[in-house]
């Protein structure tokens, strides 16, 4: 069975439970506790330690019905949630939200029962959960989506900067993990790696920080099916994934490679300790002697975070919105130090409507750490422009990998000191221009939200795109302003404006 029948078999059962109040990010949670008890009993029944308490493995959930059953697997998610490891971090605070014992004993024995998990190929149920992460990020009311990074961006992302083995790669918000995996995909597929090498693959190149619970679960489980991270007894030990706040404090460990997309937004409100035991919430001015501005802005914190993140040479590739590149105050200091401490070399304009998370205008910033000089490390920037004229939808014009080919090759991962511009008098259309460093420190606050192509639509009403496709970008033009004023309100109202 392919990973996309399994997925379309795992999801059918979604559309019974509807009916009963369980919403799709509930029934992929709920997929997860049962599919990770499953592989645990098959593991056993190959001859490998069970990791699972006594009388609340697999078995013990098969042989219940009706009240009994419910009882009893909400009595099993409450223990395993008390457990180390990766039992803890999957069913911390884990909840039943399948109240028909009878429904409950239907997803247990005729869908999950019915296959064997841990014979799959790991890039089989590995894609088939893939899959289900997916469907649940386009149910737009659940919010999923700000946690799910459209594919061809992070494969994109992932060749430009090409990790090696031997590398340690850092996402420190993670989400359900896409970009980790790609980064495994990557280098197990483009090299030949020794015996140390896959070890080290597996067990010490990934590491992911992630905030909200019911996503690190998800997140766990997404590298578990594809093999990444411990299993067996190893999983009350080494995680590669941990929950927590990135912001908080400084990583102890520098990384080679951050790959990351943060949060959109600044608005939520996930509840969190901060190092002197003061619960906070997520978007509050955070204060560390290591980062250069105090804000409230959660993408320039987390900038800041992501560079001192890395080791003297490290490499990051980090999709941030439009405000980043241009917001005064905290945004313009930020922006100078990252160009003087750091090597910014290439922006990519992201086009709109490729996001599940509605409004979204983002761009993706490559930078090296560079070693303490007097002298600006960013020599010129160069950026590839993938908005202007670009008209893609999540239905009827899905991005593609193909569509960022061009600018990979413009990059060239190779060697990206040898560049070539599409761009010029003569070609005004091009889309790969670079900006040298005096002409880009002398903008007015230092503003790196640059375009230089012509809307086509101003010139000619007829190449503009497709109603339903022009209301979209409407809507998103007007929530990424929204998104602004209350980002504005609420540095007005803050005790450091007053």
């Amino acid at each position: 069975m392919s990973a996309s029948q399994i997925t379309q078999k795992l999801w059918n059962y979604c559309d019974v439970l509807l009916d009963d109040g369980v919403s799709y990010g509930d029934y992929v949670e709920q997929l997860t506790f049962l599919l990770f008890l499953k592989m645990a009993d098959e593991q056993v029944a190959l001859g490998e330690a069970n990791i699972i308490p006594d009388g609340f493995g697999w078995q013990a959930l098969k042989r219940k019905e009706g009240d009994a059953l419910e009882v009893h697997y909400r009595r099993t998610l409450e223990n395993l949630g008390k457990q180390p490891g990766m039992l803890g971090l999957i069913y911390h605070k884990a909840q039943n939200k399948i109240q028909d014992p009878a429904k409950l004993r239907m997803l247990i024995c005729d869908l999950i029962d019915t296959q064997q998990w841990t014979s799959l190929e790991s890039d089989v149920k590995g894609d088939a959960y893939e899959g289900l992460l997916e469907k649940n990020a386009q149910d737009v009311k659940g919010g999923a989506g700000q946690y799910f990074t459209p594919r061809p961006v992070i494969e994109a992302m992932v060749e430009a900067v090409r990790p090696q083995p031997g590398q340690t790669i850092l996402d420190p918000a993670a989400g359900t993990g896409g970009f980790l995996l790609a980064a495994h995909h990557y280098v197990a597929t483009t090299n030949t790696l020794d015996r140390r090498q896959k070890k080290h693959l597996r067990y010490d190149a990934l590491h992911g920080v992630e905030l909200v619970a019911g996503v690190v679960r998800l997140c766990a489980m997404n590298l578990m099916l594809h093999q990444v991270g411990p299993s067996g007894e190893e999983a009350a030990t080494k995680l590669p994934i941990v929950r927590g706040n990135s912001l908080v404090s400084a990583s102890a460990i520098k990384y080679d490679l951050v790959l990351t997309n943060p949060p959109f937004g600044k608005t939520s409100k996930v509840k969190f300790l901060t190092g002197d035991g003061e619960q906070g919430d997520d978007d509050m001015t955070v204060v560390r002697e290591d980062f250069w501005a105090t804000t409230r802005n959660k993408q320039l914190n987390f900038l800041q975070h992501i560079v001192t993140c890395l080791k003297i040479g490290g490499q990051a590739a980090v999709v941030l919105p439009d405000n980043v590149l241009f917001e005064g105050g905290a945004g313009e200091v930020i922006r100078r130090r990252l160009l003087h401490d750091c090597d910014l070399h290439t922006i990519l304009r992201l086009p709109t409507g490729i996001f599940y998370a509605q409004g979204v205008k983002a761009n993706v910033l490559f930078f090296q750490r560079k070693a303490a000089s007097e002298a600006a490390h960013t020599k010129a920037v160069w950026y590839y422009d993938l908005r202007t004229n670009k008209h893609f939808t999540l239905v009827r014009n899905r991005m593609t990998r193909g569509d960022l080919d061009e600018f990979l090759a413009c990059y060239n991962p190779a060697n990206r000191f040898e560049r070539t511009q599409t761009w010029s008098e003569a070609n005004p259309e091009g889309r790969w221009r670079t900006y040298a460093y005096d002409d880009l420190i002398a903008r007015d606050k230092v503003n790196l939200d640059i375009t230089w192509l012509r809307d086509d639509s101003l010139d000619d009403g007829s190449n503009l795109p497709a109603p339903d496709v022009l209301a979209q970008e409407i809507a998103d033009d007007l929530r990424s302003a929204l998104e602004e004023f209350e980002a504005l309100a609420a540095e007005l109202s803050s005790p450091q404006a007053s």
